[in-house]
């Protein structure tokens, strides 16, 4: 069984219960030594199960690391009040003490340097704990992200850029050339310029918005020259977007998905359109026409988006689709104003 914070907690209620009755003047004196530690025992669980509730609570308040001074500030100020007032309720309920004496001022000031030097203790240490929690919470995340990288990489260069891809993309060349030699070496260009981005970016988590608008148009050249009648696009965002970011090939795999999943022919002409939703998210929409038979599938597509999203920052891509469209809207990510965002 793994041990959590309320196990050590209560293991440690007994210790820390005996060392407070040694270095503390018991209030009645006329006690057993066996009920001094009883009492004790009492308060300690009182006051440090007490502490720990505040200091989740500032913690669910306060989560980022950024905020940390202000966690560690707010917690302290209000178990030092905690421990002054806290055990007053106890006192009275076990007859250790009168209402009379509990509306005296030196009942909550005698013990104020021993509550803030307690108080500061048990936040710096509860705080150590939490600071090393996150670490290897970030080191997990960090691992994974890098593990579904290679993962994507992979499933990438075997999906879209696998030897079928390249097949098709040099016999529409090899069509183009004794046709009109001027589109066939823009084609051959743009083929380049797929597999160059696809080697700069493998590494990285996030790309420019404007980045990604760029090696999309690049690859939706070469699907117009394989599907020239029947596969049409439009792109409509405006600049003041292009400088916010998303994981790399996003775009590719969403238009890819949208040519997997649909029919591309004269008759049922394909239509993709990209643009910005709201200012915070880009939507890859198309008009829905499904196959009845699909290629088979090497899971590259939208749950390999949505896992990236997810540890990018827990964010959520939305999924739509309706009797005429089919539509997937990522978010767009903001470096300046997610400065807490892992490994951006």
């Amino acid at each position: 069984m793994k041990l959590r914070e309320i196990h050590y907690r209560w293991l440690g209620i007994p210790v820390v219960a005996l060392i407070a009755e040694l270095v503390n003047e018991h209030p009645v004196a006329d006690l057993s030594i066996a009920e001094k530690y009883f009492y004790s025992v009492i308060f300690t669980a009182v006051y440090w199960s007490g502490a720990v509730i505040i200091i989740k609570h500032f913690r669910r308040k306060f989560p980022e690391m950024s905020l940390t001074t202000k966690r560690v500030v707010s917690s302290a100020i209000l178990i030092i009040i905690w421990m002054a007032v806290g055990g007053i309720p106890v006192k009275l309920l076990l007859g250790l003490d009168s209402m009379d004496h509990m509306m005296e001022v030196k009942t909550y000031t005698t013990y104020i340097p021993f509550n803030f030097v307690a108080a500061t203790v048990i936040t710096l240490i509860y705080e150590a704990f939490y600071f090393f929690e996150k670490w290897k919470e970030s080191f997990r995340l960090n691992e994974e992200l890098k593990n579904r990288q290679i993962r994507t990489q992979y499933e990438v260069l075997q999906n879209q850029m696998s030897p079928h891809f390249l097949f098709n993309s040099l016999n529409t060349l090899a069509s183009i050339i004794p046709e009109d030699s001027i589109a066939a070496v823009s084609f051959t260009e743009k083929l380049s310029e797929v597999y160059r981005y696809i080697l700069q970016n493998k590494e990285r988590e996030l790309v420019s918005l404007e980045e990604e608008l760029e090696f999309a148009k690049s690859y939706v050249f070469l699907l117009r020259m394989r599907f020239p009648d029947n596969l049409t696009f439009e792109f409509d965002v405006d600049e003041k977007f292009l400088k916010l970011n998303m994981p790399p090939l996003t775009l590719q795999m969403l238009i890819e998905n949208a040519i997997k999943h649909n029919v591309v022919s004269k008759s049922k002409p394909l239509h993709i359109s990209i643009y910005i939703d709201n200012g915070k998210s880009v939507v890859v929409k198309n008009n829905l026409q499904k196959r009845e038979t699909l290629e088979k599938s090497t899971k590259t597509g939208l749950d390999n988006i949505e896992k990236r999203y997810s540890i990018l920052g827990g964010k959520k891509i939305d999924v739509i689709s309706s009797a005429n469209n089919f539509m997937v809207a990522v978010p767009l990510i903001d470096l300046l104003e997610e400065s807490d965002l892992k490994f951006a």
